[in-house]
């Protein structure tokens, strides 16, 4: 469906939905709105609106980089994947150069952005995440061990710390435990897609956790990451940087999704893992989105 849009779609309005498309909106969508929490969260009050701007616009120029540096890394393995085969790098009709140009260009833009109109701080932390994501996750870790998720994950968890650090030019202990909890949300996000996605996996060579040691051990891992990641939700409402709102939200979310990891456990499904890879996503929206409701309502 997606390739037929974009086939349908004319001349220069076609070429640059395919290098939008290189971006993958939807996870830099999340990874923004993490971003634009962080700098809710940072201060008491409203933030103030230029660094918030000039910080959401760099945080989305550089995460959208890193995504289109990815799929030139991974054009042979999205082209032997279902789900990712219909990029326009997976399937040449954009080639290496053009969308190599196209991130170095969307990178530039985002750190002077965030080097000139927020400060120096939060410019590093991004092109580190940028390096760790396009370069030690992507070239390094996701082709040499199943535990890929689990290292790279750490490049994905910093948004939050990206926000923070644009409000208040510091990482704090709270920005941290924000850190923490997308670290450990990864996982069983990321391995529930795996597990109905394995023979795209073991197809593309990738030797990610169900196809090196298969279904039953992953979903093991995913049952214990979720009730840890329940645990450490937590922890923003004991150390007393939240309260009861955020810590009634947090329990409900967990509960659902060690629902959904223990059924997965016990009567696994494709369309179950399917299921909580989804809602994967809405418990991190609405995780985050208690902790915006709670900083300003508090109990």
């Amino acid at each position: 469906m997606k390739t037929d849009s974009l086939s349908r779609t004319p001349g220069l309005l076609r070429l640059a939905s395919q290098f939008y498309a290189l971006t993958k909106p939807r996870v830099v969508q999340l990874i923004v709105f993490c971003a634009v929490i962080g700098m809710f969260l940072a201060r008491p009050g409203l933030p103030r609106w230029r660094p918030l701007l000039f910080a959401t616009l760099g945080i989305w120029l550089v995460a959208s980089a890193a995504a289109a540096f990815n799929c030139v890394v991974e054009q042979k393995i999205d082209a032997a994947m279902r789900r990712t085969a219909w990029r326009p790098s997976a399937t040449g009709e954009l080639t290496s150069a053009p969308i190599l140009l196209f991130s170095g260009v969307l990178c530039a833009l985002g750190m002077l952005l965030l080097y000139t109109q927020v400060n120096p701080l939060t410019m590093w932390l991004t092109f580190g995440t940028f390096i760790g994501y396009a370069v030690i996750y992507t070239v390094l870790l996701k082709p040499a061990t199943p535990q890929n998720i689990v290292i790279g994950g750490a490049s994905g968890a910093m948004p939050p710390v990206l926000g923070w650090a644009a409000m208040t030019n510091s990482v704090s202990p709270e920005a941290l435990m924000l850190f923490l909890i997308i670290f450990l949300w990864t996982p069983p996000h990321f391995w529930a897609l795996a597990l109905y996605r394995t023979e795209d996996y073991r197809k593309s060579g990738l030797p990610m956790l169900p196809v090196t040691h298969g279904s039953e051990y992953t979903r093991l891992q995913v049952l214990l990451y979720t009730v840890l990641l329940t645990a450490v939700s937590l922890m923003p409402w004991a150390m007393h940087a939240a309260g009861l709102i955020y810590a009634a939200s947090a329990l409900a979310l967990g509960a659902v999704f060690i629902a959904y990891a223990w059924q997965l456990r016990r009567n696994y499904s494709d369309a179950l893992a399917r299921s909580m890879f989804r809602y994967s996503i809405v418990y991190l929206s609405l995780l985050f989105a208690a902790m915006l409701v709670d900083h300003y309502l508090p109990l």
